[in-house]
């Protein structure tokens, strides 16, 4: 080859392994590069659960401050290293607290979502593509199933009462009419409550038991349109 080849060839070489180094890579995605130059690489960081945006886990660092830790950041898809991924003036952590999409502009909302599920007598909920946590529950007895499929909280009633029953339902979000809904442990009216040692089991009259404390949370967390999902595995 002449020499003025070989030159020509180095060159081009050189001038693509240049625009290679110093090309954007997004927050986003892992890659070759040691982002916060602690001698690991950003692949390696992420798949050990490691941020590579700084010291500590993925599941408590945020290295934007914006109120989202650096895993959320990649559940939500949102750009770990800016505190406003869809620049409308909302911060991403203020976004998802508010239920709105925080990759998406200011008027996506995230869907809440309730998941029951009959084989194992949990509840998940969700909120867009993130689970916020699980809750041992108890739902219908043989000879009073509860239904399956995909429904909606139609109404939120802080203590309803169960002419039926003869009990208090208290925390009470109907999904069908207002026979079958979520509440926690029901109540006789002086004060027992009922089946306190059976959550896990089914032995509701169709309706999902919640326990003390896991019933108020998803009551304040949920809304009215909030849906529900009843599977049997």
């Amino acid at each position: 080859m002449s020499e003025d080849f070989l030159s020509f060839k180095n060159g081009f070489v050189l001038a693509a392994l240049c625009f290679l180094l110093a090309a954007p890579v997004s927050a986003a995605e892992p890659s070759a590069f040691d982002t916060d130059g602690d001698g690991y690489d950003d692949a390696t960081e992420m798949a050990n659960g490691y941020t590579p945006y700084g010291p500590g886990r993925l599941e408590t660092h945020d290295a934007d401050g914006d109120e989202l830790t650096d895993a959320d950041e990649l559940i939500f898809g949102t750009d770990p290293l800016a505190p406003d991924s869809d620049r409308d003036g909302y911060r991403d952590g203020e976004e998802v607290r508010h239920g709105y999409d925080p990759a998406k502009g200011s008027s996506a909302r995230l869907q809440k979502r309730i998941v029951i599920t009959l084989a194992t007598q949990t509840l998940a909920y969700s909120i867009g593509p993130k689970q916020l946590g699980t809750f041992e529950v108890s739902t219908g007895r043989p000879g009073y199933p509860t239904p399956l499929g995909t429904f909606a909280i139609r109404d939120k009633i802080p203590r309803a009462w169960s002419n039926s029953a003869k009990l208090w339902m208290p925390y009470w979000m109907p999904f069908i009419g207002t026979t079958y809904g979520l509440h926690e442990l029901p109540e006789w009216p002086g004060g027992k409550k009922e089946g306190e040692d059976s959550l896990g089991t089914p032995v509701s009259g169709g309706c999902v038991r919640l326990g003390v404390g896991s019933a108020k949370t998803l009551y304040e967390w949920a809304e009215v349109g909030t849906e529900v999902t009843i599977n049997k595995t």
